[in-house]
């Protein structure tokens, strides 16, 4: 799994840094999600899956292919 963040789409709503906290950050100033680890362990996938489909504007993109 490959996870990129559209920065310019994000709103800060912060749902994907509650659910995977070890992948998905916050800026301090604006709120906007910092990518921690763009290639995810398998314990953390489904919850990565759960952070893109909870993300209110569609920020976050994942890609499956191995």
């Amino acid at each position: 799994m490959n996870v990129t963040v559209d920065t310019g789409r994000c709103c800060g709503a912060g749902q994907c840094v509650l659910l995977v906290p070890d992948v998905f950050d916050q800026g301090d100033d604006d709120g906007v999600v910092v990518l921690l680890d763009p290639a995810p362990a398998e314990p953390l996938r489904a919850a990565v899956r759960e952070a893109a489909g909870v993300c209110p504007t569609g920020a976050i993109s994942l890609d499956e292919r191995p």
